[in-house]
């Protein structure tokens, strides 16, 4: 089994910069607007071809499902509008100290989990915004937990340390099989290096043959080579 390798602005931590869910994925126009959308092609989604906050770092700073997406205050008007014209569903400003949402907040149209640290008001709106039910817990020991896995309609990503525990909570919030493995030659941290849907998934350009073959498997995708 293969898989769709890609890197962007040279980087293989493509997780860092981009987000996907089963409708669009998002993607920083440092990279070459054709690439960009070769990568929304294999993912069967339409592109957002945008910043936000007027940095590159859409990965780490939003967090989507298909029902909402989580947007820092940082976010600015265009980028907004720019969001809207290919993503229908709810869009929250979240107004807090905390930036970080796609660290902050792993979800799936089935479920999602959040930092432990996030505030309770906060917690709520996060679950109003995305439709789901969101539960608090670490990946790891590690409460990045948006940076630790990758998670689809069909399967779960997560850091190689995953605790007993935290399996189990993870597979009852997102209702599909966990597994685990590392991206670009070994690196824990799954979700600043892996795009997926449940269509197809995106690797940053160093993941190794055995990492791609878990990947295969853990999120159930056809891959190829770019």
């Amino acid at each position: 089994m293969t898989v769709y390798l890609s890197s962007i602005v040279g980087s293989p931590s493509i997780g860092v910069y981009s987000l996907a869910t089963e409708s669009i994925v998002m993607i920083p126009r440092m990279m070459p607007k054709e690439k960009a959308q070769e990568i929304a092609d294999w993912l069967k989604v339409k592109l957002v071809y945008t910043s936000i906050g007027g940095t590159t770092l859409a990965g780490v700073l939003a967090c989507a499902n298909s029902n909402g997406m989580l947007l820092p205050n940082s976010v600015q008007e265009e980028e907004i509008s720019e969001i809207r014209s290919a993503f229908d569903g709810t869009i929250t400003i979240m107004e807090t100290k905390k930036t970080a949402y796609g660290n902050l907040v792993l979800a799936s149209d089935k479920g999602a989990i959040a930092d432990p640290r996030i505030k309770e008001a906060d917690v709520k709106k996060i679950a109003e915004t995305l439709g789901v039910e969101v539960l608090q817990t670490e990946i790891a020991g590690l409460p990045y937990v948006g940076s630790l896995a990758t998670v689809t309609n069909k399967g779960v990503l997560a850091h190689p340390m995953l605790k007993e525990e935290e399996r189990k909570i993870l597979e009852q919030v997102f209702k599909v099989p966990v597994d685990v493995g590392t991206i670009n030659c070994g690196i824990p941290y799954v979700g600043t290096g892996l795009l997926a849907n449940s269509h197809n998934a995106v690797a940053g350009s160093m993941t190794t043959g055995p990492e791609m073959f878990i990947i295969g498997n853990a999120l159930d995708v056809v891959q190829e080579v770019e």
